[in-house]
């Protein structure tokens, strides 16, 4: 046991065999108590607070038990700036919370939207991929052209390729490549909003059930 709880021991022990004017002296020499809170919620209590602890949040007791004093935590800087982000984190939640409730009567509202926003997608995508064929196909036209022209043609004889001709590959090339990225970008976002109108649909059911009573 803590050196504080000890003392404390030896302080009413002299109360009842010594009388007050001794109890009071016991008490005026008696060490502090602290009580702190660990990690997992446990309350502990000592003449000392563990270094792991020091930073955090106590008390002060005297020897009665009685707090006489509290001491404010303080924080490191990494733990600060995680403690800001959780806090950010949780008011995000909170307001995503308010968002689902003011604006849907049910599930099936959700689900509605997200088979609207998918479908939406879905199309965008189709049609990316349908321009990618067009500008794959006026790439390899392209391309057999240029094969005629130096540096390309294996022809000794072969004149070098027209200025206008090796522009439009650079571009067709260049649009194609910026095509493809966004077919990508828009392919994450056909899985990004299915996961989260899935997740939205099971946050509902949880708030809704908590109302239903």
């Amino acid at each position: 046991m803590h050196r504080g709880w000890s003392v404390l021991c030896a302080v009413l022990v002299l109360g009842t065999g010594y009388g007050a004017g001794s109890l009071a002296v016991a008490q005026d020499k008696a060490l502090p108590v602290y009580k702190w809170t660990d990690e997992k919620g446990v309350v502990h209590y000592g003449d000392s607070v563990p270094s792991q602890y020091s930073q955090g949040e106590r008390s002060v007791l005297n020897s009665q038990g009685v707090e006489v004093g509290h001491v404010e935590g303080t924080y490191s800087n990494a733990a600060m700036a995680e403690k800001a982000r959780a806090d950010a984190l949780e008011r995000q939640r909170q307001q995503h919370d308010q968002f689902l409730l003011a604006t849907y009567l049910s599930t099936k509202d959700i689900e509605q939207l997200r088979d609207e926003r998918l479908g939406q997608v879905d199309g965008q995508i189709k049609a990316s991929v349908a321009y990618i064929e067009s500008l794959s196909s006026r790439l390899a036209e392209l391309e057999d052209r240029a094969s005629h022209f130096k540096p390309y043609s294996s022809d000794a004889n072969a004149r070098r390729m027209p200025d206008d001709l090796t522009e439009e590959l650079v571009r067709i090339n260049d649009e194609t490549n910026n095509q493809r990225r966004a077919l990508d970008a828009k392919r994450k976002e056909l899985v990004d909003t299915r996961a989260q109108f899935e997740a939205d649909i099971s946050r509902y059911r949880e708030l809704t059930a908590r109302r239903a009573p």
